[in-house]
């Protein structure tokens, strides 16, 4: 009985110490990936990609387009075929598709590299535009994922606003 007291009361000390220590801790939280999704500078990388790894796109809608084509004649003209004809033609589909996914590969691979590269130099600049806000307005700690926050600490639309002010500093 005097064992279980004793822990109710430190088990309310600490309650009440812990309460008021939190009363005058500052939190903040950053959407990282809202920040991701919608900075000036996200979205020009964004479309830079885009331009860049456009033709390497149409060139594999247009390889997988002429690959449909060849399968479709094959399907419709196989039947008229000579035996080894269809073969020949079958061998060469299938190296074509495995051309076809070696390229894809390599263009999902190249495209997922540059879009880090991009984004890593944004999420580092936010992160130091994070620390700037966090010692000038004297945070004693900011979120970049949780799962819920109140809007009132929601410190992403003044991080934005300050990524745009000063978009080329390193």
């Amino acid at each position: 009985m005097l064992r279980s007291l004793r822990s109710i009361v430190i088990a309310a000390a600490g309650l009440m110490l812990s309460t008021s220590a939190f009363a005058q801790i500052k939190v903040g939280v950053v959407n990282l990936d809202r920040l991701i999704r919608e900075a000036p500078a996200a979205l020009s990388a964004q479309k830079r990609l885009q331009q860049e790894f456009q033709p390497r796109e149409k060139e594999l809608a247009s390889m997988s387009d002429k690959i449909k084509a060849a399968q479709d004649n094959l399907a419709k003209n196989g039947l008229t075929m000579s035996e080894s004809a269809r073969q020949t033609r079958e061998r060469e589909l299938v190296e074509l598709n495995r051309d076809l996914q070696r390229k894809q590969q390599a263009f999902q691979e190249d495209l997922t590299q540059r879009r880090n590269e991009a984004l890593s130099g944004l999420i580092e600049q936010a992160n130091r535009v994070v620390r700037q806000v966090a010692q000038a307005e004297k945070y004693d700690v900011i979120f970049q994922e949780a799962v819920y926050w109140s809007p009132s600490i929601d410190l992403t639309e003044k991080i934005m606003k300050m990524l745009v002010e000063q978009p080329g500093q390193k």
